[in-house]
């Protein structure tokens, strides 16, 4: 295959690179929104996919690409635009996520939310039973994922479409300059010659 490594990673070079890319950062966040503009979509449907995206990233039971493809499909987004936009839940992004989540989730929640014992969650976390999990934990979380999910699918729709919309205007502009470019005839030679 065309640009195959000669040696496969192992599990722990690909962890490595999940948790912590090998150039930077920004050129990982510079590789998606090209990733995204240059989506052959309308600006709603690639901004709609980036948004579920968002939205999916919040909840904390996993299945954020399905979470994703769902929602994209409900608001006429675009499924690989939702694919790039689950990039926002990361390794490190998760715990401030999750965290928001759960601290809202309690705000709505008042008194419902039942307040475990640290020790009794480590407890339940190492049986990982999802019944005793679900009221103190998960509960809350679902819950707050929604609101946050919402405020900040919303703020990517905004710099997605904004951002989709200049780029094939700055596009357009440069296609007809090269064009206009192409067009002139040069004032100087005999005056039989053609532009082809």
């Amino acid at each position: 295959m065309l640009f195959r490594r000669r040696i496969s990673a192992s599990f722990a070079e690909r962890l490595r690179v999940l948790l912590w890319p090998r150039r930077s950062f920004s050129r990982s966040l510079r590789y998606f929104s090209k990733r995204a503009l240059r989506l052959k979509a309308t600006p709603h449907a690639v901004a709609a996919g980036v948004a579920a995206g968002v939205f999916a990233s919040f909840f904390p039971l996993g299945f954020h690409f399905i979470i994703a493809v769902i929602v994209a499909w409900l608001i006429a987004g675009n499924v690989v635009a939702a694919a790039l936009g689950t990039a926002f839940g990361n390794p490190l992004t998760f715990p401030l996520l999750w965290g928001a989540s759960w601290e809202t989730g309690k705000l709505i929640l008042h008194e419902q939310t039942i307040h475990a014992p640290t020790a009794r969650l480590g407890a339940m976390l190492q049986d990982l039973s999802f019944a005793q999990l679900w009221e103190p934990v998960l509960k809350p979380m679902t819950v707050g994922a929604v609101p946050l999910g919402v405020f900040f699918g919303l703020v990517f729709y905004g710099i997605t479409r904004w951002g989709m919309t200049a780029f094939r205007n700055q596009r357009l502009r440069r296609m007809a300059e090269r064009s206009g470019r192409r067009a002139v005839v040069p004032a100087s030679g005999n005056s039989g010659s053609t532009v082809r």
